[in-house]
C-alpha cells in the first residue's frame, strides 16, 4: 500500500507539501496560532492549556511567549521548564525535541524543513525534513538559527545570531555563521 504524503513527511522522505491532508493540518495550526498569539495577557495556566492542545508534548512549567510561529505544532516536544522567548519560529515538518531546562532567546528559528539540492527535483515541488534534537539545559541566544538535522548536546551554549549547521557537542559553546566552537569556553 502506498504511503500518504503526510506519512512520507513525518518519515523525513520527499513529499508534496500541497497535499490536501497536509494542508488541512496547516490550516488547523493557523487557527490555533491565532488563538495562541492572542493569549499574551492570559494567565500562564491558560496559555499552557493552549500549548497542550496542539503540541506533541509539553513538560511541566514549559513556557512559550507569544507571538510564536510553527508549521504544525504536533511535531514539537518540550521538556519540563523549557522557555521560548518572543517571536520564535519552529518549522516542524518532522520531530523537534527540546530538553528540559533549555532557554531559548527571542527570534530564534528552529528549521527542520529542507529542500532537494537537485534543481529538477526541487522544481517538482518535493521537499523533506530532518529532525532537530536540542538537549537539556541548553542556552540559545536571540536570533540564532538551528538548521535541519542538527543535534545540540546537553549544557551547550549557542551565541546570539549564530547559524548552527552542524551538531553541537554536549557542554560546547558555539558562535558565528556558521557556528564554530569557542576554544576554552566553559558551558556554565
Amino acid at each position: 500500500m502506498a504511503r500518504s504524503e503526510k506519512e512520507k513527511m513525518l518519515a523525513g522522505e520527499l513529499y508534496h507539501a500541497g497535499d490536501p491532508e497536509i494542508q488541512a493540518d496547516a490550516e488547523a495550526t493557523k487557527a490555533w496560532l491565532v488563538r495562541y498569539n492572542a493569549s499574551l495577557a492570559l494567565a500562564p495556566a491558560e496559555r499552557r492549556q493552549l500549548l497542550i492542545e496542539r503540541l506533541a508534548e509539553v513538560g511541566s512549567d514549559a513556557v512559550i511567549r507569544p507571538p510564536f510561529f510553527c508549521d504544525y505544532g504536533t511535531n514539537i516536544a518540550l521538556g519540563a521548564n523549557v522557555f521560548l522567548n518572543f517571536n520564535c519560529i519552529i518549522l516542524d515538518v518532522v520531530r523537534v525535541t527540546i530538553g528540559e531546562g533549555t532557554q531559548i532567546g527571542p527570534m530564534v528559528q528552529i528549521l527542520t524543513a529542507d529542500h532537494p539540492r537537485d534543481p529538477a527535483i526541487r522544481r517538482s515541488g518535493l521537499e523533506f525534513g530532518r529532525p532537530i534534537s536540542i538537549g537539556r539545559n541548553v542556552w540559545i541566544g536571540g536570533g540564532a538559527l538551528i538548521m535541519p538535522g542538527v543535534t545540540v548536546g546537553d549544557d551547550a551554549i549557542i551565541g546570539a545570531g549564530s547559524v548552527v549547521t552542524r551538531d553541537v557537542a554536549p557542554g560546547a559553546t558555539v558562535v558565528g555563521n556558521p557556528a564554530r566552537p569557542v576554544r576554552g569556553a566553559a558551558a556554565g
